[in-house]
């Protein structure tokens, strides 16, 4: 998998994850299956302008903690469970390390509101995707990230994040 930074994109998506097979518990015989109970979709709230920018921020500033301290693991339990199955700290650590060894400071991004490419959008009832970009000096941040409802909240599930040289404006 090639790393985040100028030149490749990096998801890490746990979409296989979803929806996949679970880890399977033995069950006696007298047990019946317990059905998992979501929320109807009309029940999660889709977040708003300024829960979308909040979730996007604190996403930013884990990853920019992570990155400043070497220890995923708080971004990992942050996240998902598909996210956690599909990446250990080690991996987190070796996906990232393109924007951390580029020493990009992603705290920056915490300071301007997101600019979106495309609405926001519902891939499915759980799922929820955002792109666009960060647009600070002398890097911007591209942003593709995707949250999925899970615990009775939107969490990390995929992610990628790329540094966008600026463009300087061209004189009128």
């Amino acid at each position: 998998m090639k790393m985040p930074g100028s030149s490749a994109p990096a998801f890490f998506l746990a979409l296989l994850a979803l929806g996949m097979a679970h880890p399977a518990a033995a069950q006696s015989v007298s047990e019946q299956p317990r059905p998992q109970v979501q929320p109807p979709a009309s029940i999660r709230a889709t977040p708003s302008q300024l829960e979308l920018s909040k979730m996007l921020w604190s996403t930013i500033a884990a990853v920019d903690h992570a990155n400043r301290s070497g220890n995923y693991s708080v971004l990992r339990d942050l996240s998902a469970q598909g996210f956690q199955i599909q990446n250990n700290p080690a991996r987190l650590t070796e996906i990232f390390s393109g924007i951390r060894n580029a020493r990009i400071d992603l705290s920056s991004a915490l300071l301007v509101p997101p600019t979106y490419n495309q609405a926001p959008q519902m891939i499915r009832e759980d799922l929820f995707r955002v792109q666009g970009f960060f647009q600070i000096r002398p890097v911007s941040i591209a942003f593709d990230v995707y949250y999925q409802w899970e615990q009775g909240q939107w969490k990390l599930v995929g992610i990628d994040l790329q540094p966008v040289k600026m463009l300087e404006r061209m004189p009128d």
